[in-house]
């Protein structure tokens, strides 16, 4: 039986890491939470880390517009903490596993950015998490596993589906932004697939590095806006389109500069034999099947 770590245990993707976990009986997990374990405290996790074989890292800040107003503090979680957990798996023996994110690109691309295409982060949060993953890379050469993900979302905690949702019971007409595009991936699916990538590095089967794996398929906000609009039951047609610029220009506009573009490819991942998730609006039905969705009824 071997023993993994996850940090970031009480978020979103942290959350359905342990749901997966928990039915893989060859697995001893533990899991542990923000309050639970410090990633920026180097005593605490050098103790929390020794004695196992693999640790996900799930602990991040994840407010990309807080991050903008407090870059030195995120980049504290986002770049520090990842060197300090990265540090300690070097000490230790221990495989690190990593989350991070398609905002470590220009977003400027209009084709999927391969796993080795140049990063230009657009924002603190990107910056931020860029500084993890050179810490991962740089300290954990043969052990060290990055997956990049994008437009994350799940039963847990807030995200642009479960915001959707929210709204398609509260407003007649909701505005969403119709010029980016990206990957809908939903966080249990993620979750299944980051297991499968840490048991495969376990077992020597894959190689370490940079790993794309989000769904397959491209979309806007918009387009998932509708979608999700039409799975739940609401008439699509509520949904209306924007522009980037005309939601900047907003009153309380977020502070964040978005990529435009945030399709990743995934030839890596493929080549490693690994198993790819379905095409977003496959997934986004599975995931509004699947408990914690609140379906709502039409707005009268």
């Amino acid at each position: 039986m071997s023993r993994w770590l996850v940090t970031g245990a009480g978020g979103m993707l942290g959350r359905d890491l342990v749901a997966v976990l928990s039915s893989r009986p060859e697995i001893a997990v533990t899991a542990l939470g923000r309050a639970e374990l410090d990633i920026t405290d180097p005593a605490a996790v050098l103790a929390a880390v020794n004695g196992y074989q693999l640790v996900l890292n799930a602990a991040a800040w994840t407010d990309v517009d807080a991050a903008e107003r407090h870059e030195p503090a995120a980049t504290a979680v986002n770049g520090a903490g990842v060197a300090t957990l990265a540090a300690a798996c070097a000490l230790t023996g221990a495989v690190l596993v990593h989350v991070s994110t398609d905002y470590v690109f220009a977003g400027d691309a209009t084709t999927p950015y391969p796993e080795d295409a140049p990063v230009a982060p657009l924002n603190a949060y990107g910056r931020g998490k860029l500084a993890g993953e050179l810490a991962v890379l740089r300290q954990l050469p043969a052990t060290g596993y990055v997956v990049r993900t994008a437009w994350l979302y799940g039963a847990h905690g807030r995200n642009f589906v479960r915001t959707m949702l929210r709204l398609g019971r509260e407003r007649p007409t909701v505005y969403v932004v119709s010029d980016q595009r990206g990957q809908p991936t939903w966080s249990y699916a993620l979750a299944t697939g980051l297991v499968e990538l840490g048991a495969a590095a376990l077992s020597g089967g894959v190689a370490p590095g940079v790993y794309h794996l989000t769904s397959t398929g491209e979309s806007t906000w918009f387009d998932l806006a509708r979608e999700i609009f039409a799975l739940a039951g609401l008439d699509p047609a509520r949904v209306r389109p924007t522009s980037s610029a005309e939601f900047a220009a907003r009153p309380g506009a977020r502070p964040a500069r978005r990529p435009a573009y945030s399709v990743l490819g995934h030839a890596r991942w493929s080549a490693a034999g690994l198993t790819p998730l379905p095409h977003w609006r496959l997934m986004l039905a599975e995931a509004l099947r699947a408990p914690g969705f609140a379906i709502p009824q039409e707005v009268g």
